[in-house]
């Protein structure tokens, strides 16, 4: 058994959602392919009797297991599943140095070190796991369905894929190769930079509260969840941000490229008011495309919904459809 770090892991609720009663709750770890432990809540519901379909729940990039994660596991879990929502590797309260940093393999490695986690846990039906990727990590849980045969069922939520805005910026607004060229040309300053100091500098979370008028929407929406309502002190989006260069290999890292060889289930939500919409509506494209697959690919798309609504709005977000998914491909 690879070595556990001992990680401080605070013992009183302190999640910007309510407690439920239906489910247990209780702090677990678990350690990666990198020997970086993460931590992790486990919701139980309290009616369990025998072995437990599982689901492991991240996201969204930036945020902590105390936001939508967790809010979408005890809500999975009062639905009949043992879910565990956990901090990335660098994040939150896992562990990682040095910290705030983001990584396409390791992060995908974090996924498949839950999916790890559940398979040995004598109340878990092993045959019955799923996935939740919730913004960034709807992309990284692709990747890792792309991977990982032993994931049953895979469902994204208001998806960002990581790779490509860092590559191409917003809308694929800087997708030419003079763009990119100049800001590997910036980051790799940074680099120097920093070396030398011996320090990393933070890049920023979402904007201060009140946001400026002429901000995007989502923008200002980002802050009202982050900054405002679903506050939390670990949270990088909360706060001061990623490393300044924690995101830098994703320019040149195409996570999605095998999604079309998916074999498992995957339900990809999206609202189509979204600014992100374009990143859940061409990655169901992407895996439908030349693939034998189909029959269990679906895009779902909730008309009005824009991106944070499906973090936090229980009027919007679709449990129950997801639940119905899970089961009809045979996690539940």
């Amino acid at each position: 058994m690879l070595k556990t770090e001992e990680l401080n892991l605070v013992t009183e609720w302190d999640k910007t959602f309510p407690k439920s009663d239906k489910v247990d709750h209780k702090k677990v770890t678990f350690v990666n392919r990198y020997g970086i432990t993460l931590a992790a809540d486990m919701y139980i519901p309290k009616s369990a009797e025998d072995k437990l379909p599982a689901i492991a729940v991240c996201g969204p990039f930036g945020a902590v297991k105390e936001q939508c994660s967790g809010l979408y596991a005890q809500i999975m879990a009062e639905k009949g599943y043992l879910t565990i929502a956990f901090d990335p590797s660098f994040t939150g309260e896992s562990g990682g140095q040095p910290r705030y940093m983001a990584s396409p393999d390791i992060n995908t490695e974090d996924f498949m070190a839950a999916v790890d986690f559940l398979t040995v846990q004598e109340n878990v039906d092993t045959e019955k796991i799923g996935i939740i990727g919730i913004c960034g990590w709807g992309g990284m849980a692709l990747n890792t369905a792309a991977l990982d045969i032993r994931i049953k069922v895979t469902i994204v939520s208001t998806m960002y894929d990581m790779a490509r805005v860092n590559a191409n910026g917003y809308f694929d607004s800087e997708n030419t190769e003079e763009q990119r060229y100049e800001k590997k040309k910036a980051m790799n300053a940074l680099r120097t930079e920093e070396y030398i100091k011996g320090e990393y500098s933070r890049a920023g979370g979402c904007l201060s509260l009140p946001v400026p008028e002429d901000a995007p929407f989502f923008v200002k929406d980002y802050s009202e969840y982050y900054k405002g309502r679903c506050y939390h002190s670990r949270s990088l989006n909360s706060n001061e941000g990623w490393n300044s260069l924690g995101c830098q290999s994703f320019m040149n890292q195409p996570i999605l490229k095998y999604s079309n060889e998916i074999r498992s289930a995957v339900l990809i939500i999206h609202g189509d008011k979204a600014h992100s919409y374009y990143f859940g509506k061409d990655a169901y494209e992407a895996i439908v495309k030349d693939s034998k697959y189909t029959e269990n690919k679906e895009l779902l798309t909730i008309p009005g919904a824009v991106h944070i609504d499906l973090y936090d709005n229980l009027d919007v977000i679709p449990f129950d459809k997801m639940e119905k998914f899970m089961k009809e491909n045979g996690v539940g």
